[in-house]
């Protein structure tokens, strides 16, 4: 008997407000149109003044919790994947945590940027498989908008605020790949690439936030062929093929990099959940965002099986494989 950790329900939150790449154009040097056929992203939603990453968390961890039939009582465990906290410490996990009024149990952030949601996933599983927790909230949640540098169009046009969580629950299975919950996690992180992808400031650098500062077309070079090859990764350690996977849930950076990346893989774009032209680049949030969006279709169904993958800054890079 193996324990796996099954994902019982999902939730999401996007800022009220909508930024659309026309209204951007009025105050950035870009267009509509340079914009949607370099990244393919129509708008992205910015975080109010004083809606803060744990405002968007807390409220994707409700509904994600409610979905699931759970309680903030039955949490084990709290985790936030994300690269905009609200303060340097605590962590953004606990606030959510205090928010939901349960104490005493752990709560941490993960940061591994658009990676985040990919690497938090394992951590929540290996704590699951060890028998420590038997319950865990996990979201990705980002005010990214924070960290932008809005006269550069190169960076600033990319990203935007929200977030996504899921609410897991360990259950047992038969140790094969017909069992729900998370088959495998796969890892990878490369500090040699930092100045292709990386904000400019910090607490023991600059003592400042700084700005998100990005080498555009070493940084999709590198997705492509990092995505690739992690998802077959996937693939291999699980003995199916690319055919076996019901949906590719990728991080969402830029529908050229979703799209060379199919291509790459060989799986239909029909199979491919794209969410970028509606909320940008979320970071650690694009991925449960997507996710939920392709539950809340009806596209992503219970025992379908969905592969995710993810690279961001670091740069890090993974994927997963989940069973609905």
């Amino acid at each position: 008997m193996t324990i796996r950790s099954v994902i019982r329900g999902v939730g999401s939150y996007l800022p009220a407000n909508v930024v659309t790449n026309e209204e951007l154009s009025k105050t950035v040097d870009t267009s509509d149109l340079w914009i949607q056929e370099r990244t393919g992203i129509k708008q992205r939603h910015i975080a109010a003044d004083g809606e803060m990453t744990s405002d968007l968390a807390i409220a994707a961890g409700r509904q994600a919790m409610e979905r699931a039939g759970l309680t903030s009582d039955d949490i084990d465990l709290f985790v936030v994947a994300t690269a905009t906290p609200d303060q340097t410490f605590p962590a953004t996990a606990a606030k959510v945590q205090a928010a939901l009024g349960r104490p005493g149990v752990p709560s941490f952030d993960i940061q591994a940027v658009c990676s985040g949601f990919v690497y938090g996933l394992s951590v929540v599983d290996n704590f699951m498989k060890c028998g420590q927790v038997k319950s865990a909230l996990f979201i990705g949640a980002e005010t990214f908008s924070r960290i932008l540098d809005w006269e550069d169009r190169g960076t600033c046009v990319l990203f935007g605020d929200g977030a996504g969580a899921v609410a897991l629950t360990a259950e047992t299975g038969q140790g094969s790949t017909a069992d729900r919950g998370v088959l495998s996690t796969h890892l990878h992180s490369d500090g040699t690439q930092h100045d292709l992808l990386y904000v400019d400031g910090g607490v023991s650098s600059t003592q400042t936030t700084g700005h998100v500062r990005m080498e555009g077309r070493e940084v999709f070079r590198h997705a492509v062929v990092n995505l690739a090859s992690t998802v077959r990764e996937a693939l291999e350690a699980n003995d199916i093929t690319i055919d076996d996977v019901d949906w590719l849930v990728p991080h969402q950076a830029n529908k050229r990099i979703l799209e060379s990346t199919a291509k790459k893989l060989r799986i239909s774009g029909d199979k491919v959940i794209v969410t970028v032209d509606q909320h940008a680049n979320t970071s650690a949030a694009s991925i449960p965002l997507a996710l939920a969006t392709g539950v809340d279709d009806g596209r992503i169904q219970t025992g379908q099986l969905v592969l995710m993958e993810a690279m961001g800054g670091g740069f890090t890079w993974g994927s997963a494989l989940v069973r609905m």
